[in-house]
């Protein structure tokens, strides 16, 4: 009868600490999400660089370049708003730091845009198919985009002024590097795909959640669980990023 106890008592045992076991490393794998993520997001695109139709890997040094360059400006946007427009949820990122960002979070500002440069670099094969030269009118674009940007800074709504603001810069920037990006039908292709990809894995950080936000600095309007500024967000990102690209590509000729 004493076995029969100890036996029951050591299985008992034997389960709660596999039970424990298994609980750490769900959590471990959750800590390490946010990475996992911007490794799935690069993979990709690094792997079929070496395709021959495509070789992008021979363009990587104006990618990245172009990706550090742009995400400056985007990192410090973050860095400054981290806390009061958004958090990250510590449940899903690896707790490590830089600059009271997490380290999944820099990773997104290269994994992001330089998956995105490939997407535009597969879409150039088919230049002669897709791409059209459209008419744009730059400064409609900029007074919207700044009217809108100025309501939304009355209202409080700051993450919405903000995207409003970077988006009214585009047509400008464009102008100053003279890539003409805005003009080319090719683009707007681009941006649907980049549309569908937001869905995708915005949609997965926002539902998760990984990152959580504050709906007093926002229309607090959403596309499923992905908030609308984040649209215009990535837009601005991967426009800036596009374009600086397109110019360094030229100069690299």
């Amino acid at each position: 009868m004493s076995d029969l106890f100890l036996d029951k008592y050591f299985l008992s045992d034997y389960i709660k600490n596999a039970q424990n076991a298994l609980f750490w490393r769900i959590e471990k794998f959750m800590n390490a999400e946010y990475l996992i993520f911007n490794i799935v997001v690069a993979a990709g695109p690094i792997a079929c660089s070496f395709e021959k139709r495509v070789y992008f890997f021979k363009r990587w040094h104006q990618a990245v370049a172009a990706v550090l360059i742009v995400a400056v400006p985007f990192i410090i946007w973050d860095a400054l708003v981290t806390g009061s427009h958004w958090w990250f949820n510590e449940r899903f990122i690896s707790g490590v730091y830089i600059a009271g960002l997490p380290l999944g979070e820099w990773l997104f500002f290269l994994t992001v845009p330089f998956a995105c440069l490939f997407v535009w670099e597969v879409l150039n094969l088919e230049t002669e198919r897709l791409d059209r030269e459209i008419t744009l009118n730059a400064f409609i674009w900029v007074a919207v985009a700044s009217l809108v940007g100025t309501v939304c800074l009355a209202l409080g709504k700051h993450y919405t002024m903000l995207v409003a603001y970077a988006l009214a810069l585009i047509p400008i920037v464009d102008k100053i590097l003279k890539t003409g990006i805005l003009k080319r039908s090719l683009t707007y292709i681009f941006l649907l795909i980049s549309t569908g990809l937001m869905l995708i894995f915005n949609g997965y950080l926002t539902a998760r959640p990984v990152v959580l936000y504050n709906a007093d600095y926002q229309l607090d309007w959403r596309v499923f669980t992905i908030p609308v500024e984040d649209f215009g967000y990535g837009y601005a990102l991967l426009l800036l990023t596009l374009m600086l690209y397109e110019y360094l590509k030229r100069r690299a000729i």
